[in-house]
């Protein structure tokens, strides 16, 4: 197409060859909506054509037509294209149910609908609950419904398993000839999966990177195996498993370079010391209600790259229990949640506050015995913190909420409620100069970031 005195005059698209048609030459009588549809699907009306001009045959259209294939009827439709063409255009359908209607073409896109599959998750799996799943009756999954399905499915990179109760061991077999893609395994409450299970998926997923055995009854035997053969894991869930120790710990801690994660909640037999000498890319540690000692807390951020801490739960501590986490080894530390620490002394609370400078949350609630001093080292120091959980703290006065007032210039929220020491006439004070701060006297339970698992 090209511009003229007489207007725009038209060319082919394909070869560029002239079709003497001009856009005054148009029929634009009725010009409106029914016009721009028209112009919209590319037709064009004009009151004379050249017939001539579609009858030439010119050099460029004669080398096209020797380029087709003889045996063309000249038509080519999507079956022509090749598999992993159409293996590209499923991974571009967004709508969950034009992705499971594409395998009902036909045998051959139903193959390749199977070897794109890149996730599974039964519909008893406690990995992402919802109504339908806690609405449907548990399936009892076998050995053979997991055959089934990974012969099915061989190029997995996720899988859950998780709620599966009653799968043993042998369930997990196959991992050895169709694990080796796989990247994030879950086997929460899978009862019937012991250390001979780690050693089947050991073997045949070298490349897994996330797994999760929460209420699993793994030892530190089977955990030893699957950090020799899994160095490149990166995200551990072992909350709730009993029989877990330091000495698991210690192998997942020393053997996986990469470990980005950890979480061990509700393992009594974990008192921290396994994390001693962790590597510096170790950002999480979940160790809820575990029964750290203060040789424990020192391991637990003897890596030095920790970001997230939460040791929520743990009131075997007295004083200065804690004191460890603020000697200069958890400085890039950013959250930390203390609740229910019901007897760290301003000694530790002083110790965090000064030692870890880029705090942004704390969640101090139900920490009794924090005091003045304590609350004034969180104001002085805490200069990067924005939220702070103080709910419930039955030594937080008036003289405290003035510290956290005059200090902590980047708070935005503060959790508070049932601080009996605390008068009306502080809160409004509080509120009065530091208009920029959100009171909220909800509780919060758990924080810190959802990336894990």
């Amino acid at each position: 197409m090209s511009q003229t005195a007489a207007g725009v005059s038209y060319s082919c698209g394909s070869c560029g060859y002239p079709l003497n048609l001009t856009s005054s030459n148009r029929i634009t009588t009725g010009i409106g909506a029914e016009y721009q549809k028209s112009i919209k699907k590319g037709r064009i009306s004009f009151l004379s054509v050249d017939l001539s001009r579609f009858t030439q045959v010119d050099e460029k259209s004669a080398n096209k037509i020797e380029m087709e294939d003889p045996s063309s009827d000249g038509h080519t439709s999507i079956m022509d294209l090749p598999d992993d063409c159409l293996c590209f255009i499923f991974q571009w359908l967004d709508c969950s149910s034009d992705r499971d209607s594409f395998g009902l073409t036909c045998h051959r896109w139903f193959n390749i609908q199977n070897l794109s599959r890149r996730s599974l998750q039964f519909e008893c799996s406690l990995t992402q609950l919802s109504r339908s799943s806690l609405s449907q009756t548990s399936l009892n999954v076998t050995s053979f419904h997991v055959y089934r399905l990974l012969t099915r499915y061989q190029h997995l990179q996720q899988l859950s398993l998780s709620g599966c109760t009653d799968l043993p061991d042998s369930g997990l077999s196959l991992l050895q000839y169709y694990g080796s893609k796989l990247q994030s395994l879950y086997l929460d409450c899978c009862f019937g999966i012991t250390d001979n299970g780690l050693s089947l998926i050991g073997t045949g997923c070298p490349s897994i990177t996330s797994i999760s055995f929460y209420r699993c009854t793994i030892t530190d035997t089977g955990l030893d195996i699957l950090a020799n053969a899994c160095p490149t894991l990166m995200h551990v869930n072992l909350s709730y498993c009993s029989h877990i120790s330091d000495h698991g710990l210690q192998a997942l801690s020393q053997k996986c370079s990469l470990l980005r994660g950890v979480t061990v909640s509700y393992c009594r037999g974990v008192t921290g010391i396994g994390f001693k000498g962790c590597s510096p890319t170790l950002a999480y540690i979940d160790a809820e209600s575990c029964k750290l000692e203060p040789e424990g807390v020192m391991g637990v951020v003897s890596g030095g790259g920790l970001e997230f801490l939460n040791v929520s739960g743990v009131t075997w501590f007295s004083g200065g229990g804690l004191a460890a986490i603020g000697t200069g080894f958890a400085t890039r530390l950013k959250i930390l949640n203390l609740r229910m620490c019901r007897n760290v002394g301003d000694e530790s609370i002083v110790a965090i506050a000064k030692g870890c400078p880029l705090l942004q949350e704390w969640n101090l609630a139900l920490c009794h015995h924090v005091k003045i001093s304590g609350w004034e080292s969180i104001g002085v120091n805490c200069n990067n913190l924005e939220k702070l959980h103080v709910n419930r703290c039955r030594h937080l006065c008036d003289r405290g909420l003035q510290a956290l007032r005059d200090g902590c210039k980047r708070l935005l929220v503060l959790y508070m409620n049932q601080n009996i020491w605390i008068s009306d006439l502080a809160k409004e004070l509080f509120k009065l100069y530091r208009g920029d701060i959100e009171i909220k006297e909800e509780e919060i339970m758990c924080i810190g970031p959802n990336w894990i698992f």
